[in-house]
C-alpha cells in the first residue's frame, strides 16, 4: 500500500470519527505495550537466513544425488557383497547337484543289493553292500555339504539385500530432506522478498525523491452536493510548474464517504472512475489509486484528466471527500510530487434529491481546533473537539484536514521506485 494510500486512509478516518481521532496519540506512533509489539527481522537478517536456507538446500541436494549414486552402485552386480553372493551361489548351486548325484548313487547302489540272487557269491553280495554303504555316506556328506552351502547364500544374498534397502532408504531419506529444506528455501525467499518489497512501499530505497511543490492537482466541476443515485463528470488538471520535464506524472486520487452520522463507511456504494482524454472508456481508479501515467509532461503545461464520481441510488445522505495528489518519475531515476494531499468536500444528497449549484472546494489547511498539535505525544480532549461542532459535515472534514496535519500528511511524501511495466 503507498504512503498516499495510507495517509489518505488516516485522514479519511478522522471524517468518520474526528474526535476520536484527534484524541489519541498521533497516527504512526507505537503505542501498544512491548508485549504486543513483536519485533520484525531486519531485511539484512531476512538475507542471511535466505542465504542459509539456500546452503542447506544446495547440500541437501548433493546429499540426495550422492545417494542416487549409491542406489545404482547396490543395484549393481559389482559389489564386494554382490560378488560374494554370486559366489556363493554357485558354491550352492555345485552343493546341490554333489547331492543330486549322491542321492542317485544311493539309489543305483541299492538296486545292485536288491539284484542279488541266492546263486549270488559272497564276494558279489559283500561287494554291493560295501558300495551302497558308501554311497549313503557320501549321500550324508553330500548333504551336510548342500545345507551349509544353502546357509552361505542366504547369509549372503541377506547381507546384499541389506546393503540395497539401506542405500533405497538413505535416498529416500535425501529426497525428504530435500524437500524439507526446498519448503524452507522457498518459505524464506519469500519472506525476503515480502520485506523487500515493504521496504520499496515504504520509500526505503527512494532516497532521492523529492517533494515538488510545483507538481500540483487542482480538481474542477465537482458538484459541492451530489445526489444519489448520479453520476456526475469533473476534471483533474496535473501542473507541471517547473521549469523541466517530468518523463512520467501519475496522478493520484482516492474517495471516502461516510453517512450523515460520520460512523458508517459508504465505500462500496461511491465509486471514483477516469478516463483518458482520447478515450470514452472509464476505468475504475485502481487498488492502489493511481491512474495510468502521464507521459513527458513539460515545463508549464498541464493535462486534464476526465474523472467521474458515481454514488448508488442506495446511498444515504452523508459526507465525502476527495483526495488528489500527483508523483513523477523520471528515466534518469530521479523522482517527486506534490508534497500534500488535497481534500476536496462535497455532500452526498439522498436519491431524488435536488442536485447542488456550486463546486466542491478544497478542505482547510490546518485543524479547526488550536489544541491540536501535528506530531506531538500529546492528544487533544474530546472536549475540545465536540466544541467546534463536529456534527455537522463541515467540521468533520475541516477535523480531517487537522488530522492530515497531526499525522503529518503534509509533510510526507514518498514515490515509489516501479518495476519495469508497472507503477509500483
Amino acid at each position: 500500500m503507498k504512503i498516499r494510500r495510507i495517509l489518505a486512509t488516516a485522514v479519511a478516518a478522522a471524517v468518520t470519527t474526528p474526535a476520536l481521532m484527534l484524541s489519541v496519540t498521533p497516527a504512526f506512533a507505537d503505542d501498544k505495550p512491548a508485549s504486543q509489539t513483536q519485533e520484525k527481522p531486519s531485511i539484512a537478517e531476512l538475507k542471511k537466513a535466505a542465504a542459509a536456507a539456500k546452503a542447506v538446500y544446495d547440500d541437501a541436494v548433493a546429499a540426495e544425488t550422492a545417494a542416487y549414486a549409491a542406489v545404482e552402485i547396490a543395484m549393481s552386480d559389482t559389489t564386494p557383497l554382490a560378488l560374494a553372493a554370486a559366489e556363493a551361489k554357485t558354491e550352492a548351486d555345485a552343493a546341490a547337484a554333489a547331492k543330486t548325484s549322491a542321492d542317485e548313487a544311493v539309489v543305483a547302489a541299492q538296486a545292485v543289493v536288491d539284484a542279488l540272487t541266492p546263486e549270488s557269491t559272497d564276494e558279489e553280495r559283500t561287494a554291493a553292500e560295501s558300495a551302497l554303504t558308501q554311497a549313503e555316506a557320501d549321500a550324508v556328506s553330500a548333504d551336510t555339504a548342500k545345507t551349509a552351502a544353502d546357509a552361505k547364500l542366504t547369509e549372503a544374498q541377506d547381507a546384499r539385500d541389506d546393503e540395497r534397502v539401506g542405500a533405497a532408504r538413505t535416498l529416500d531419506q535425501a529426497q525428504k530432506a530435500t524437500k524439507a529444506a526446498l519448503a524452507d528455501k522457498d518459505a524464506a525467499d519469500k519472506a525476503l522478498a515480502k520485506a523487500e518489497e515493504e521496504a520499496a512501499e515504504e520509500g526505503d530505497d527512494d532516497e532521492d525523491c523529492v517533494p515538488e511543490p510545483k507538481l500540483t492537482t487542482v480538481v474542477t466541476g465537482l458538484p459541492s452536493t451530489v445526489v444519489a443515485g448520479t453520476k456526475v463528470n469533473f476534471k483533474l488538471r496535473v501542473t507541471n510548474g517547473t521549469d523541466r520535464t517530468m518523463d512520467e506524472v501519475f496522478p493520484f486520487a482516492y474517495v471516502h464517504a461516510t453517512d450523515k452520522s460520520g460512523r458508517n463507511d459508504l465505500g462500496d456504494l461511491v465509486h471514483l472512475q477516469w478516463s483518458s482524454g482520447s478515450s470514452s472508456k472509464w476505468e475504475n481508479v485502481d487498488n492502489e489509486n493511481y491512474m495510468d501515467p502521464i507521459s513527458s509532461l513539460k515545463g508549464g503545461s498541464h493535462v486534464d484528466v476526465k474523472m467521474r464520481l458515481a454514488v448508488d441510488a442506495s446511498a444515504p445522505a452523508g459526507n465525502g471527500v476527495t483526495f488528489v495528489a500527483g508523483d513523477y518519475w523520471n528515466d534518469n531515476g530521479s523522482c517527486g510530487g506534490s508534497p500534500d494531499l488535497e481534500g476536496y468536500e462535497f455532500m452526498i444528497a439522498a436519491v431524488g434529491s435536488e442536485p447542488g449549484k456550486g463546486e466542491a472546494t478544497p478542505g482547510p489547511t490546518k485543524p479547526n481546533t488550536p489544541d491540536v498539535k501535528p506530531q506531538s505525544g500529546s492528544s487533544t480532549p474530546v472536549g475540545s473537539l465536540a466544541a467546534t461542532g463536529s456534527s455537522d459535515a463541515t467540521s468533520q472534514l475541516a477535523l480531517a484536514s487537522g488530522a492530515a496535519l497531526a499525522i503529518g500528511a503534509g509533510a510526507v511524501f514518498v514515490v515509489r521506485r516501479r518495476k519495469a511495466g508497472s507503477h509500483a
